[in-house]
């Protein structure tokens, strides 16, 4: 059964590295697909991938992934468990001489992406999906959301699966007070940790 699952996966990877529904393939390295276990009770879903993650073709290996990685351990969570994915599948970024500089999709390109998102769901089938960020709320409500209103608010999806929405770990590293990034870490942290006490026991 399983097998048969990751063949499926395998498949969606195969479908969004020929996806041409919106323009931001003409300038991405390569596609970059979710991951992680099917069956997963618990999905993750960000915004775009970043350079590095363009450069990989894997989602948040970069400097926000490291963020990432931290807090998962933090909230008691093991990241091979976890399905991790964006609302958008190709890096959008501007060049700023030699760099690649992140900017952020329009809802456009996140409409445009949704197909994908909705197939990884459909797959993975998670009990709980973890929003990081207004990109990624939007990619699996279809309309905006505010986060200060739905953190530590869950919203039940038409599908029945649990939304929790927090904010994207890059936005940690934007804050430059060593003070205020640890309370804004600790508070990430415990979204996660909310989110986890959602999911149902194995």
């Amino acid at each position: 059964m399983a097998s048969t699952k990751d063949s499926a996966l395998t498949r969606l990877a195969q479908a969004e590295a020929t996806c041409k529904r919106c323009p931001l393939y003409k300038d991405a390295t390569q596609v970059v697909p979710g991951e992680g276990p099917l069956g997963a009770h618990f999905m993750l879903v960000g915004e775009q991938p970043g350079d590095k993650e363009d450069l990989a073709g894997r989602p948040f290996v970069g400097p926000a992934g490291r963020i990432l990685d931290a807090a998962l351990k933090d909230a008691g969570i093991d990241r091979k468990d976890v399905f991790v994915t964006n609302a958008v599948k190709h890096f959008k970024h501007e060049m700023r001489g030699k760099r690649r500089l992140h900017k952020r999709p329009n809802y456009y390109e996140i409409e445009r992406c949704r197909t994908w998102l909705t197939q990884e769901l459909q797959a993975v089938k998670p009990s709980v999906v973890v929003a990081l960020g207004v990109t990624a709320a939007r990619g699996l409500t279809g309309k905006t959301v505010t986060i200060s209103k739905a953190r530590r608010a869950p919203i039940s999806l038409p599908d029945g699966v649990i939304l929790a929405v927090t904010v994207h770990p890059s936005a940690l590293l934007r804050i430059e007070d060593e003070a205020e990034k640890r309370v804004a870490y600790d508070s990430f942290v415990a979204d996660l940790k909310a989110a986890r006490a959602i999911v149902p026991n194995r």
